[in-house]
């Protein structure tokens, strides 16, 4: 199991190590802590989204003007994107699930008392501090899953979209050695994306929790806030790209082969 543990608890060093954080077990399942602010963070998307569903009114509230303008907006680039009324009603929530999850997952993982409030194991200067919570994209686990799902509903769109053998024939193509060297490198390049879907959220916000954790470390009344307002726009942007290239990848799917 990976993940980013980056540890600056003992004020004579910093530490940084590929292992997540185990608060406990589940029978012979770890419970980590990168999962419980994963798990929290859908909490918090679930409420709202019940606590919204709960107070729609004809006359919208401000809450519920900014969301029907912000999913609106969102809707129809999507339609435009896609070109496709009936595409974007389908794939639609699909991709404003991921943006949603990994915004609110990227903006939990910067709240006080994330990292920093845990339990303490041991005594004395062989005591190890185990954090409750944890930046979730930190953890190649939670971006890997998050990787796998966009992957597989690209594959899912160009197959309902063209069917099993005309969107297989893109990378098994036998009419020509160059049609079949080309296919066989669409298809690493389908693969590739898993790879590059995980470790382009993995290694920004791995980047910016080191960072951060640096900076409180040699200067924690001076550098935290800018770069702590810095990460608020990098966990947006990076849920935002996510999103678009999972939006870019599926009208690639659905398009005929040429």
């Amino acid at each position: 199991m990976f993940g980013l543990i980056n540890t600056a608890h003992a004020a004579e060093s910093i530490s940084v190590k590929l292992a997540p954080y185990v608060v406990g077990y589940v029978g012979a399942f770890p419970v980590t802590a990168t999962m419980l602010t994963t798990w929290l963070a859908m909490s918090l998307l679930v409420g709202f989204a019940v606590w919204q569903q709960r107070r729609l009114q004809l006359i919208p509230s401000k809450i519920q003007s900014i969301t029907e303008v912000l999913v609106g907006g969102a809707y129809d680039y999507v339609v435009e994107t896609l070109e496709s009324k009936t595409l974007a009603k389908k794939y639609f929530p699909v991709l404003m699930t991921i943006f949603l999850s990994l915004l609110v997952m990227n903006w939990v993982g910067l709240l006080p008392g994330v990292t920093s409030i845990g339990l303490y194991e041991g005594e004395g200067n062989g005591s190890q501090f185990t954090p409750l919570l944890y930046p979730p994209a930190t953890d190649l686990n939670i971006t890997i899953a998050f990787a796998l799902v966009a992957v597989v509903v690209i594959q899912f769109a160009g197959i309902a979209a063209l069917g099993a053998f005309k969107y297989g024939g893109k990378f098994i193509n036998f009419s020509s050695p160059l049609a079949f060297a080309v296919g066989l490198i669409e298809l690493v390049s389908e693969i590739g994306r898993i790879i590059s879907f995980a470790f382009r959220l993995f290694g920004n916000i791995f980047a910016g929790k080191v960072l951060l954790t640096v900076a409180i470390f040699f200067a924690p009344f001076i550098l935290p806030v800018p770069i702590l307002a810095y990460e608020v726009f990098v966990g947006f942007i990076q849920a935002g790209v996510f999103a678009f290239l999972t939006l870019i990848f599926i009208k690639l799917a659905v398009a005929q082969p040429h």
